[in-house]
């Protein structure tokens, strides 16, 4: 993809803290499932200390409830990993960075 200049991974919950401490990404893609903590707490966290990043969060299961959360808490887009995450390229495209 042509906007997308790095792309960083972490395993777990703590490995997500310290990147966003160490750099500065315009969009987080959030697993509901992490090692350590909910990616629904690792996406408080975000908002809290960088309300500028998008998230989108993914799973292979997102009851409503769940969904509802996320996106109160400030969630841009949600995927089924299991059968959709072939759409992420194109929604990342689609969003406007700063």
């Amino acid at each position: 993809m042509d906007n997308i200049a790095l792309v960083l991974r972490a395993g777990s919950y703590a490995e997500g803290i310290k990147l966003l401490d160490e750099r500065q990404p315009d969009i987080v893609l959030l697993d509901i499932n992490l090692p350590g903590k909910s990616g629904i707490d690792m996406l408080r966290l975000i908002r809290q200390r960088r309300p500028e990043i998008n998230v989108i969060m993914i799973t292979t299961r997102l009851p409503n409830i769940i969904k509802k959360v996320c996106a109160a808490l400030g969630a841009k887009h949600f995927f089924d990993k299991s059968n959709e995450f072939e759409q992420v390229p194109e929604i990342i495209m689609n969003f406007q960075l700063n």
